[in-house]
């Protein structure tokens, strides 16, 4: 059997469900399913690129602008001080941006993380943000 990618591959190809929030054609944003604080989304490169070094520096940059839309949003509609971004990149071979909503620094700890997250709440959580990126006038790029 070939190679299939990486679990977020999977996830952006429409194999495996996933809670979209952008969608354009160099990077994908959807929610984590163990979110470390509500609203933790992931912005991701479509090109399966395991290191965030090796990233093409145009995909790179285009991946920091979507963050920062997504951060202004999330930091509008979820209770924070403002949005952390982490970069580790251990946890799945294929780069992504954590964004975060936190109070504090020790909020931005994968040990916070809720795996028991319950659908509704992420549901809410991705309608939440689709519909602030439309206002915002990132209607093209926000999936339905």
């Amino acid at each position: 059997m070939a190679d299939s990618g990486t679990l977020f591959s999977r996830i952006i190809r429409g194999e495996l469900p996933g809670r979209f929030v952008w969608r354009d054609e160099t990077v994908v944003a959807f929610l984590t399913i163990a979110p470390i604080r509500p609203g933790h989304v992931l912005v991701v490169p479509i090109e399966e690129v395991d290191r965030w070094t090796d990233v093409a520096s145009a995909t790179w940059l285009h991946a920091c602008e979507v963050s920062q839309h997504i951060s202004k949003v999330l930091e509008s509609n979820f209770e924070c001080a403002r949005v952390g971004l982490i970069v580790a990149g251990l946890e799945v071979p294929h780069c992504h941006i954590h964004l975060v909503p936190i109070r504090s620094e020790t909020d931005l700890s994968f040990a916070n993380a809720d795996h028991g997250a319950s659908s509704e709440a992420l549901d809410a959580a991705a309608g939440s943000i689709r519909q602030a990126l439309r206002d915002a006038g990132h209607g093209e790029s926000v999936p339905d």
